[in-house]
């Protein structure tokens, strides 16, 4: 009795050797095709089986075992491995504004975590309670109480922060120039929102020049054009050197005008 599976095999070889036999020029067709795990009939193809089991079980890799693995030196497993994060210890110098050895309840309120309610009324006065940052090294008693006034940062006295000098306008400009500065609230000052904002102040600077010493100038050796060399004028203070004051004339209106103070500094900034 014939195999099945081998007669399958023999059909679909005739299959396919008629297909070349329709496409291909019975001259130039080449001997037809065998393979070679097709059995012969009347065999069983068990024999092919077993052996193409054989060689595909020598093909595959053998699976690593428990041993072989624990056997593999330390830096070849390190190296197949992703390198984890490192997680940084927050240590004193993660907040450097801070000084460490201080009492707690010195610490600036940059440094301290306080428990502000944001639903307080305004302008109210309460205590509420403050621990040191995580990292900041103190002495004494790690919680106590601060007084908090109700509002926020940039609702505070002039005199609870500090601001950058406006010294790009002219104080003396009409209408007063407004400057949008910088500004910071003082360390010991407990307020909501943002401890650093921004203000718009009216332009009010000095550079360093005197009123006394330029009236002075201006009534000695104002023929001479000094007192507007002084104020930084230099090319009015040319023209009065030259014509020696205006032949008095000049010089007596600048006395008079920086006397009121109608002539300030050129860079137009304050008299001190």
């Amino acid at each position: 009795m014939e195999d099945p599976d081998c007669e399958e095999s023999w059909s679909f070889l005739k299959v396919y050797n008629r297909a070349v036999e329709d496409h291909v020029p019975r001259k130039k067709a080449k001997k037809r095709f065998k393979p070679p795990w097709l059995c012969s009939k009347g065999e069983s193809t068990t024999k092919y089986h077993a052996t193409s089991t054989h060689q595909t079980q020598e093909r595959l890799p053998s699976r690593p075992t428990s041993e072989s693995i624990t056997g593999m030196s330390n830096s070849t497993y390190t190296s197949n491995t992703t390198p984890q994060p490192t997680i940084p210890v927050i240590s004193s110098t993660a907040v450097p504004s801070c000084s460490s050895g201080m009492r707690c309840s010195d610490l600036s309120v940059d440094c301290l975590d306080c428990e502000l309610n944001s639903l307080c009324i305004y302008g109210q006065e309460d205590n509420v309670t403050c621990v040191p940052k995580t990292g900041v090294n103190c002495t004494g008693d790690i919680m106590f109480m601060k007084t908090f006034g109700c509002r926020y940062c940039y609702q505070s006295d002039a005199s609870e922060h500090t601001c950058t000098p406006t010294t790009n306008c002219r104080v003396n400009s009409n209408p007063p120039a407004m400057i949008k500065v910088n500004c910071s609230i003082n360390q010991d000052v407990l307020c909501l929102g943002q401890r650093k904002f921004h203000r718009r102040n009216r332009c009010n600077w000095t550079s360093g020049y005197r009123w006394s010493t330029a009236l002075t100038l201006s009534i000695t050796l104002g023929g001479f054009g000094a007192d507007r060399f002084y104020l930084g004028y230099w090319r009015e203070g040319l023209g009065k050197l030259f014509s020696f004051g205006g032949l008095g004339v000049w010089t007596l209106v600048d006395v008079v005008l920086i006397a009121v103070g109608y002539i300030g500094p050129e860079d137009g900034s304050y008299f001190i």
